[in-house]
């Protein structure tokens, strides 16, 4: 990637509009920051070096113009075992690792794959993932501090919450959570532009300080950046931190791609970019690792409100990143039940009942796709969930494209008994137009439609194979859509098989795009005679006529 596009260009709207939308989703972003890193179990500082180094690296060389990047609600689902597993240090390799293997696809031209998750699937990853976030919360609320021993699968834990939970301690971080969520749920109704979230956390964090009460705070935060530094490798701890760090970096591809595309659809805010998507997000997790910070992805939410704001330029969300930094001094006093409020609207505003009405009434097999991928990432793991969805889907994709392959069989009618002088030169002359009738009740034409793969392969065979009473198949190739090596190969044994039971086997239109492949697995090879390929129907059913009514006159020199 040449330097020269690392370089922010600003778009049509100006560098004001920018920095009043950076300014809006920094107010945003400051809060979910805050609250990401908490519940990922680790120091509040956590989410906010995420979204000041990260925020600006991924502004800078990532692939979209009004991207806005930090921690999300789908990374700390994923954090969170391996903070319980591996203790809150090991995130800073975790993250250092998906930073290089993330670069590494982008430089490997690996953006477009996103396009092969379905819809479904990815509704489906991202109900699971509203659920956990939402889950996860629920041990904010219950006691000052965690209760050793819970499990890290977030349904557990929270079941594990409820039942340990301090009544004393639920009724202040509740009360706490539902002024948040008041606020956040009616500031919009005043004014679109009024931040709800912040205006909901400085009204708990004011009242928290003048009404006496058992709520855990944040706690003091470093007044600024810490140093950068090389975090170290231990090469006993890398093995085991290696697969998280795929998962991770898996992750965070796809919700960055998934942000940045959604994002290109809002709005005319220049191209989208995802391999340099990618490469922008790697090197912000890198950066976000050498601080001390979390995983970064493409944040869908603060992308939306930066879009919504007004910002066309790389300049807005450079600008996010300089509004958390400098807001990030007085944060200690809040209350965690304040940012688990905040959480808690969050994951709820994630999931569309239109969609999901949508999905569930589309067809069986989408609305089987989307639930088995909501499960999945709620009970088991966000990645293997995505796998479990896309292969669902892909199957589900290969039946109905075997189901549209199909075998016709086609009268030999008026119109295309034509007979062509060309058709067989050693055929008598006083063959060529008697019996017409005769001969057209020994000649079978097949049209092959629609795609010819693996899947349908077996099928069609039994088909062709089922044909009897027969001297003459016409295969007619025009119709053929997709065909892999299996359906090619089929074929080519469809014709050694109807020869070997004295069938002749003519073939008619074969498509230029399949003639390389069909000749490569021998479907050519295994034809009689050369002479019996041809480009148009009624020389085909000419010669076929020829040949039944020769075989009626005597055997075939």
């Amino acid at each position: 990637m040449p330097i020269s596009a690392a370089v922010p260009r600003p778009l049509a709207g100006g560098w004001r509009a920018d920095l009043l939308a950076g300014l809006t989703v920094g107010i945003v972003a400051l809060p979910l920051a805050l609250g990401f890193g908490v519940s990922a179990g680790l120091p509040a500082e956590a989410g906010l070096v995420t979204a000041i180094v990260a925020g600006v690296l991924a502004a800078v060389f990532g692939g979209s113009n009004v991207q806005v990047s930090g921690p999300t609600g789908a990374m700390v689902v994923v954090l969170a075992p391996i903070v319980a597993s591996h203790g809150a240090g090991a995130v800073v390799v975790v993250t250092l690792l998906a930073g290089v293997i993330v670069l590494a696809a982008g430089v490997l031209k690996l953006g477009r794959a996103v396009s092969f998750i379905p819809w479904p699937v990815i509704e489906g990853f991202t109900l699971g993932i509203a659920v956990i976030i939402f889950l996860q919360q629920v041990p904010q609320l219950t006691a000052a501090t965690p209760t050793p021993g819970h499990s890290s699968q977030a349904v557990v834990a929270a079941m594990q919450s409820i039942v340990a939970a301090d009544p004393g301690y639920l009724a202040w971080s509740l009360g706490a959570a539902l002024v948040v969520a008041a606020c956040m749920l009616l500031a919009p109704r005043v004014h679109a532009a009024i931040p709800g979230s912040l205006v909901g956390i400085v009204l708990v964090s004011v009242l928290a300080l003048v009404i006496p009460n058992p709520l855990t705070r944040i706690g003091a935060l470093p007044s600024g950046l810490p140093a950068p530094s090389i975090p170290a490798l231990d090469p006993a701890l890398l093995g085991s931190l290696l697969t998280p760090a795929v998962t991770v970096a898996a992750l965070a591809a796809i919700e960055s791609l998934l942000s940045g595309r959604v994002a290109a659809s809002m709005a005319d805010t220049g191209t989208f970019d995802p391999d340099r998507e990618l490469v922008g997000q790697g090197v912000a997790s890198i950066g976000s690792a050498l601080f001390g910070g979390m995983p970064a992805t493409g944040a869908i939410a603060r992308t939306a409100v930066n879009v919504r704001s007004g910002g066309r330029s790389r300049i807005a969300a450079i600008f996010h990143s300089v509004v958390v930094l400098v807001a990030a001094g007085p944060v200690g006093t809040i209350p965690l039940a304040a940012l688990a409020g905040v959480l808690m609207v969050t994951a709820v505003r994630m999931v569309h009942l239109g969609t999901v009405r949508a999905i569930l009434r589309s067809t069986r097999a989408d609305a089987l796709a989307f639930v088995v991928t909501a499960v999945v990432t709620v009970s088991f793991d966000l990645i293997v969930a995505v796998v479990i969805g896309v292969v669902l889907a892909g199957v589900v994709a290969l039946r109905s494209l075997s189901r549209s392959s199909s075998v016709h069989r086609e009268s030999v009618d008026a119109p295309h008994v034509v007979p062509s002088p060309a058709a067989d030169d050693d055929a008598p002359d006083g063959l060529r137009h008697d019996g017409a009738a005769e001969a057209a009740e020994r000649i079978a034409i097949l049209r092959l439609d629609g795609p010819l793969v693996f899947t349908a392969a077996d099928r069609i065979f039994d088909e062709i194979r089922a044909i009897s009473g027969v001297s003459v198949v016409v295969l007619r190739m025009s119709q053929l859509e997709l065909v892999d090596a299996t359906g090619a190969r089929m074929l080519g044994d469809i014709v050694q098989a109807l020869e070997a039971r004295g069938v002749t086997v003519l073939i008619k239109g074969i498509q230029p795009r399949h003639e390389d492949l069909f000749r490569t697995v021998g479907v050519l090879g295994a034809l009689r005679h050369h002479k019996h390929l041809f480009d148009d129907l009624p020389t085909a059913i000419g010669h076929a006529r020829d040949h039944v009514r020769r075989e009626r006159s005597g055997p075939t020199p």
